[in-house]
């Protein structure tokens, strides 16, 4: 089974943006136009809209109009819209439009366009996708281009769907036109996802730094509380940009949601807070996305979780000693982007060498080699191990130290049943010799643990050698 979602992403380490201006953190914020987009029979929909608005707990009416909902909306276009125009008119943001609402809205787009404002597509309609059928959702996403392009006098470079389906994303990406799609909360930063064989880039948005939260059940109450959010994330990520790792920050606007006073001003004063710091980016997502892409482009790697058998099997195979089968049953099971890493695949080949019966684990440990033994002086040794051997100057012993090598091997496996294992790369040779001495004393229960340990940790770091940072 191959398992599609990515739960490692840039791990522990995050990449060094290099936002403009070295600055330590990205804010964008979007405004999500929405008003004469949404469900309504007006729009040749089956029900009314019941979703993100002042109504908590709303249902769609079937066959039926729904006088406040529509008032709602109409709020958003009417009032809310130009007084989040005249606090951000002088920032750069990125309006979330959709295709049949823009229609709806010349003043407001004109408006849009004299402030330099992105306009991506919001989608053709603000409906849910979840059950529309993929040839349905795709017709959406080419007419609401379309319509974009007819309406803002330019095709969107950015998509976000916004009530997705698990298809929204393959088709944003089979569509082809996108320089990045939105419909992602995967991450602080922007990367790259992989379509079909064809790198498409993700500039991740928020559900939790926006104010929809003002329409659900567990939400903000007041415009306080919506800006002592948007403050703290603001502080933890610009505080990370100080300490060497910047982030983007995504806020998410509704026209009818902050545009209502009460909510604006905790627009007003998270500008003013960010605003006093230094080394602030405020950016649209298409400048974020063509930063990522000049800075940071899509590089091509080894994905094991993507090879067939016999190549999984013929690449990885010998990463436990003479003992494909380890990497067999990893691919017989279930896959996903954790395993393409070394860290991920390491501990995916010793669950499944911890998982084997004693006999076929035994049978690990007998297929390593002496250490400094004879098939290392016959020159027998697989490629990783003769490299292995070599690292801890075990190809270059004298005469004595052979001598005792091979008096302690004897010994070791006389009284245990198989070869001293170690990994060699984490020791050098007085370490290893010492290292012998010491376990050839412990009893075979508690040695044959420690060299089961340490088959797993050549495995890994065997990994490390053929995948390093991948």
């Amino acid at each position: 089974m191959r398992y599609s979602r990515d739960m490692i992403g840039y791990g522990a380490t995050t990449p060094d943006p290099q936002w403009p201006g070295n600055a330590r953190i990205a804010v964008q914020i979007v405004m999500n136009y929405e008003e004469g987009g949404e469900n309504s029979i007006e729009h040749g929909d089956a029900a009314s809209e019941a979703f993100l608005s002042e109504i908590i707990g709303a249902q769609p009416w079937p066959g039926k109009r729904h006088w406040n909902m529509e008032s709602i909306y109409d709020y958003g276009a009417r009032a809310g819209f130009w007084r989040l125009y005249r606090m951000l008119k002088d920032v750069p943001i990125t309006v979330y439009g959709v295709a049949t609402a823009l229609e709806r809205a010349p003043e407001q787009v004109a408006a849009m366009q004299a402030a330099g404002w992105e306009i991506a597509t919001h989608g053709l309609k603000w409906i849910d996708y979840r059950n529309i059928p993929a040839e349905v959702e795709a017709e959406h996403i080419a007419r609401a281009v379309e319509l974009h392009a007819r309406v803002t006098g330019e095709r969107p470079r950015g998509f976000y769907q916004g009530r997705t389906s698990m298809n929204t994303v393959a088709l944003g990406c089979e569509e082809g036109g996108f320089e990045y799609l939105a419909d992602t909360i995967a991450d602080d930063l922007p990367y790259w996802h992989v379509h079909d064989g064809r790198p498409q880039l993700m500039v991740p948005y928020t559900m939790d730094a926006n104010d929809m939260r003002f329409s659900s059940g567990q939400g903000f109450g007041t415009g306080v509380e919506f800006f002592d959010y948007l403050r703290d994330s603001f502080d933890v990520l610009y505080a990370e940009g100080e300490a060497g790792a910047p982030k983007m920050m995504s806020i998410g606007l509704h026209c009818r949601l902050a545009g209502r006073p009460g909510r604006a001003i905790a627009v007003q004063k998270f500008l003013d807070h960010a605003r006093a710091h230094d080394g602030v980016w405020f950016a649209t997502r298409l400048d974020i996305a063509r930063h990522w892409a000049k800075t940071h482009p899509y590089r091509a790697r080894p994905r094991p979780s993507q090879m067939g058998r016999d190549e999984f099997v013929q690449k990885f195979g010998a990463i436990y000693e003479h003992s494909p089968w380890i990497a067999e049953r990893v691919w017989d099971g279930e896959m996903g982007a954790i395993h393409d890493t070394a860290a991920g695949l390491a501990a995916r080949m010793a669950q499944v060498f911890r998982s084997a019966s004693d006999a076929e684990r035994l049978g690990v440990l007998l297929a390593h080699p002496d250490l400094a033994g004879k098939l290392a002086a016959a020159k027998r040794l697989t490629a990783d191990s003769t490299a292995e051997q070599a690292s801890a100057g075990l190809d270059s012993l004298t005469a004595g130290e052979h001598a005792e090598f091979d008096r302690l091997n004897t010994a070791y496996m006389a009284k245990h049943g198989f070869p001293f294992i170690i990994a060699v790369r984490d020791h050098d040779k007085p370490g290893i010799m010492a290292a012998m001495r010491r376990r050839i004393q412990n009893d075979t229960a508690t040695e044959r643990r420690e060299a089961e340990r340490q088959v797993a940790r050549i495995g890994a770091l065997r990994l490390e050698q053929m995948l390093g940072d991948n």
